[in-house]
């Protein structure tokens, strides 16, 4: 198992890095309900400090599909596909997914995917609670004279 790399860390942020998207491959992890090894599937939540969020890299290898379909209780989840193509499937419908394309799905909405290429699909999920953000974007943001340091 190729483990996640620590870049910098201190009190206000934690840096890693999982690599090239060609190495997800190399990533593996016992899944914490049915202990079955998935590979190519790496979790950040736990190496990067991250509480409101848990964000994943997964890299469908060709002429696959994610092993079992699901739900979450609380959880919405936004997958956004960096490589690839393939079959997304919510519910009874059913899309093709690309590099590019980003799909957001209520927790309670049954979801899988199938790879449909020659070529691994790539994606990052970002997952979080339902209704949870309240303040976006530039309403969160607030500027801050700084001096670089590159």
């Amino acid at each position: 198992m190729k483990p996640v790399e620590k870049i910098s860390e201190n009190k206000r942020y934690t840096a890693v890095s999982v690599g090239k998207l060609s190495e997800l491959m190399q990533h593996s992890l016992i899944h914490p309900v049915n202990k079955r090894i998935i590979e190519g599937k790496v979790f950040l939540k736990e190496p990067t400090g991250a509480t409101g969020t848990e964000i994943s890299f997964q890299s469908l290898p060709p002429h696959t599909e994610l092993s079992y379909f699901h739900r979450h209780r609380k959880n919405e989840e936004t997958y956004i596909f960096l490589h690839g193509t393939g079959l997304y499937q919510v519910d009874d419908d059913c899309f093709a997914v690309s590099e590019g394309s980003v799909v957001r799905v209520a927790p309670d909405g049954i979801r899988g995917i199938n790879n449909t290429s020659d070529e691994p699909l790539i994606y990052i999920v970002v997952q979080s609670k339902e209704n949870s953000l309240e303040e976006y974007s530039t309403a969160d943001g607030e500027r801050i004279a700084h001096n670089p340091q590159w």
